[in-house]
């Protein structure tokens, strides 16, 4: 298969090596694009737990906690000067409170004839590019944050067996640092039960062919993986990630503590990222 110059820069973009290596890897994997991406996190070149693709465009996020409901929602348009267009950004807002008040879940007539709308208005391309719906419960409790004019949001999703705790005000701002930690670290799953059997099994055999690369003996193997295994979880799982608040302790201990602090049992039962251009 021929290397081309595109699917070296695809790689480049995916795992943040440079484009020599990225050739490399692809002239070794004989052009198939997921075992050179393979053998660059074997080698230690790909970022660890880069999120997949980049930024191809403009546009903004946002978010609404309203009626039981939380929605987190993203538009796509063609330049950075129409993302902070004040009409760009009412749209938003009133798509969000219309899948709140109407309970969408996927992206209905009703909201793409208000894009289109826009669009005749602005003169510029755009489009409802996607949004979620959460509902939220009696004992449930959902953070938000919008970073800047719109780049990235999240949602943090919170439990209580006391619904009262989410009044108090340590509980308040440990919601609102989780849903700031989210953005900061862009976490990959909430726990490590969250990884699926493939990832796992792929993240094994990298750092398997790591371990023996530096010709450790068969029988330590085995926990040098392991170990491998843990750090890497401590890093891409939310739960167990150092707090943004306080490094010396992880999110979950933090929570821990704080439940303890209140008297309830607090959980973090989910979480929501959005980056513009980004999908996952």
């Amino acid at each position: 298969m021929e290397i081309t110059a595109e699917i070296v820069k695809k790689l480049r973009d995916a795992t943040g090596a440079g484009m020599m290596d990225c050739k490399k890897a692809l002239v070794q994997a004989e052009g198939d694009f997921a075992k050179a991406e393979k053998i660059l996190k074997e080698m230690g070149l790909a970022a660890v737990a880069k999120r997949a693709g980049r930024a191809t465009n403009n546009g903004r996020t946002f978010t609404l906690v309203q009626d039981g409901k939380a929605v987190i929602l993203e538009m796509a348009c063609e330049t950075d000067f129409v993302a902070r267009n004040e009409d760009f950004v009412a749209l938003g807002e009133e798509l969000c409170k219309d899948v709140v008040a109407n309970g969408y879940t996927t992206i209905v007539p009703e909201m793409e004839a208000k894009v289109q709308e826009l669009i005749t208005k602005i003169k510029e391309n755009m489009s409802l590019k996607r949004f979620e719906l959460i509902d939220v419960a009696e004992n449930q409790f959902v953070s938000q944050y919008v970073h800047g004019e719109g780049s990235l949001a999240v949602l943090v999703k919170f439990e209580s067996d006391k619904r009262e705790a989410f009044a108090n005000d340590s509980v308040k701002e440990f919601a609102f640092d989780c849903a700031l930690h989210v953005a900061a670290f862009s976490p990959r799953f909430l726990d490590s039960s969250e990884a699926d059997e493939a990832y796992v099994k792929e993240q094994t055999e990298i750092f398997t062919n790591q371990t023996l690369a530096l010709g450790k003996p068969e029988k330590v193997v085995a926990g040098i993986v392991q170990g491998k295994l843990n750090k890497h979880f401590s890093e891409v799982c939310f739960l167990q990630q150092p707090f943004v608040k306080d490094d010396s302790q992880s999110v979950e201990k933090v929570l821990a503590a704080l439940s303890k602090e209140v008297g309830a049992k607090l959980s973090i039962t989910g979480f929501t990222y959005y980056r513009v251009g980004v999908e996952e």
